[in-house]
């Protein structure tokens, strides 16, 4: 085995596709213990490659072996063969001609110089650009040198325009101005010497660290932040924090806009006090490893004035006028083209929500999109909702109705909480609901991975929702009769139960199979299922059941009419009589525990009775009896649908 380096330098790749690429190059790559890396300007694989591949054989078939003569002869003039090496060899479609090729191993270096300008044009981008001056190769920003070590030696290919060498480069800014000669052993440790840190943990670590130092020496704290510690993580290669500091006045704006300001825009973490009140004060990271003049930290403190003074503006502009007064303005505002505009969607969501959650759902549904109309939205489109319940606060709206329009965006994803309070549950799965409906109507549902209006995540913030909330609504109400939304519905309901919950896929499939339309109730009966499958009589018992409901459909159309004890044998009594003493209601896991217990009477039925009896009177009571039981044991799961062994 022999180390592999790859480096692709570029101009700075935006931070969110770079995940993206790495996954691919980290799974495509042809090597073993393959490891990747990335900054903004370069792309890294390191890798252990097979100094050769090995020998191989490769069994190539012919045409039939009734074929003969000339046409038998071109087959093997193709293939390089003459007729004493073909056998004939037996397939499922009858007796063919074949032979077994030797295929003699490659060396790596070889193998790497053909294939690795593919692998990496190949890298899939959601933009890129072209040069059509080197014959139309695309990429996410041009490629400026290309590192390719096979061992102590370059792998040499052209790709874009760029030969490979051994040669990198440092930080833009900091590093060496020319370029810097590696090996595979030395790569890291060259970089690092010209303030680059190759590893994106060892930065992504080096940032939270000094972040954390930073916001204690002052005796606060960072606000945490996930996503933006991923976004500096890969827009920098040399982090370094640094604390700044606002004027306090500009707190007396709500602090998500001053949060959303910071984070958004300027990318600065916020701090907080010990009581987690906003302090006037930011940490940002610099590309630097100091700024012993200050000159980056007042750049970010003038700068983050003029943004907080635009938000004050905003503020004070969009005062003027209350939400109920912009809900007419919304006409103006499109909502999908093929749908219409935001009024009407506003008097559906309304509707909805007052029918989901009642008085204070119907007020802020009228009132939700309303800040859609706000200089601070237009500016500041993350804000969306947020801002609504902080005017519909600030205005004096009651604080059930602010607090479900500040919320009624929720969750934007699976990690998010869903609305706190019930109105807000309400606004939320009817504003979804409507967008789903809406949608579905006019055909733009989603395909593939193509999901242009989100349509999946607002399925599944539904999903969600009715799963951990507190509403008292159906499923089947919800998709209005749409057969196409309804299976939509469905695959996030699976995805939830299976993805997030952890529920196994036979088990989601049992309890879905009994019935869907109360996302709670699913989840007890699913926690059920789960707490009783390890006992040693479920996974046998649910076997039963399959066989039972193969017996009732290879039996058809069953004569209606009651089971009649007085025709039963004693196994059947037993069944019966056990069978019925299970409770149609309580807790789901006791009545499982019920159905499982039975599998001595099941046993003893299918081991001693003759289903399909030569007397149709007595054939058709087993079989009403085995009806009646496979309608009670599969109100809380299917059976069949469980695996078994």
């Amino acid at each position: 085995m022999l180390p592999f380096l790859l480096e692709i330098g570029t101009e700075e790749i935006p931070d969110s596709m770079i995940p993206a690429a790495l996954e691919f190059l980290r799974s495509k790559f042809p090597g073993e213990n393959v490891r990747v890396d990335a900054t903004a300007r370069r792309l890294v694989v390191r890798a252990d490659v097979a100094a050769r591949s090995a020998d191989r054989e490769e069994v190539v078939t012919g045409p039939p072996a009734a074929v003969t003569g000339k046409a038998l002869d071109g087959f093997c003039a193709k293939q390089g063969v003459s007729a004493a090496e073909l056998s004939v060899v037996e397939t499922a479609k009858g007796k063919y001609w074949s032979f077994t090729r030797k295929i003699a191993g490659r060396d790596a270096a070889e193998t790497l110089r053909e294939e690795l300008p593919g692998l990496i044009l190949s890298i899939p981008w959601p933009k890129t650009m072209y040069w059509p001056s080197l014959g139309g190769p695309k990429f996410i920003r041009p490629i400026r040198w290309i590192v390719a070590l096979l061992g102590t030696d370059v792998v040499p290919f052209d790709c874009a325009g760029v030969t490979s060498s051994n040669v990198t480069y440092g930080h833009r800014r900091l590093g060496s101005r020319g370029p810097l000669p590696v090996t595979v052993s030395s790569y890291e440790d060259v970089l690092a010497e010209n303030f680059v840190i190759v590893s994106a943990a060892k930065r992504r670590s080096k940032i939270e660290t000094e972040v954390a130092a930073v916001a204690a020496a002052a005796g606060l704290q960072a606000k945490p932040d996930a996503k933006l510690l991923e976004v500096l993580t890969y827009i920098t290669e040399y982090p370094t924090a640094i604390m700044g500091t606002f004027d306090a006045s500009f707190l007396t704006l709500p602090s998500e806009v001053l949060v959303t300001v910071m984070r958004h825009h300027q990318k600065y973490f916020s701090v907080e006090d010990a009581e987690g009140v906003l302090a006037p004060h930011f940490i940002a990271i610099m590309n630097i490893p100091a700024d012993p003049e200050g000159h980056v930290v007042n750049g970010n403190e003038r700068v983050l004035r003029a943004r907080f003074n635009d938000a004050r503006f905003f503020y004070d502009v969009d005062q003027k006028k209350p939400l109920a007064e912009r809900v007419e303005d919304l006409s103006h505002v499109t909502f999908q083209a093929k749908v219409g505009n935001y009024l009407e969607k506003t008097a559906r969501v309304a509707a909805l929500a007052g029918e989901l959650g009642g008085e204070n759902a119907a007020a802020a549904g009228l009132l939700c999109k309303a800040d859609l109309t706000t200089e601070m939205v237009k500016e500041f489109t993350d804000l969306q909702g947020i801002v609504g319940g902080l005017y519909a606060r600030a205005q004096g709206h009651p604080r059930p109705v602010a607090q479900a329009i500040y919320e009624h965006y929720k969750p934007l994803s699976m990690e998010d909480t869903i609305p706190s309070t019930h109105a807000g549950q309400a606004l939320s799965v009817a504003d979804k609901v409507d967008t789903l409906r809406t949608c579905f109507a006019v055909g733009m549902i989603p395909t593939g991975s193509k999901d242009p209006f989100a349509l999946r995540r607002a399925a599944q913030g539904v999903v969600k929702i009715l799963a951990e909330g507190n509403l008292d609504v159906s499923t089947e109400l919800l998709c209005d009769g749409n057969a196409q939304l309804k299976d939509f519905l469905r695959e996030r309901v699976q995805f939830y139960f299976r993805e997030v919950c952890g529920f196994k896929y036979d088990e989601v499939a049992a309890v879905l199979a009994a019935g869907w339309t109360d996302l709670r109730d699913v989840k007890s009966r699913l926690e059920a299922v789960q707490q009783v499958r390890v006992s040693p009589n479920f996974e046998p018992v649910a076997a039963a059941v399959k066989r039972i409901k193969n017996i009732l459909t290879q039996a058809g159309q069953i004569p209606k009419g009651d089971v009649d004890p007085e025709l039963f044998t004693e196994p059947e009594r037993l069944l019966w009589h056990h069978g019925m003493t299970v409770h149609d209601t309580g807790p789901y896991a006791p009545r499982l525990q019920e159905i499982a217990d039975l599998r001595p009477n099941v046993d003893k039925f299918f081991d001693q009775v003759l289903v399909n009896d030569p007397d149709p009177k007595i054939r058709e009571n087993r079989l009403r009896l085995l009806q009646s039981l496979n309608a009670k044991f599969s109100s809380i799961a299917d059976f069949s649908e469980i695996v078994t062994n």
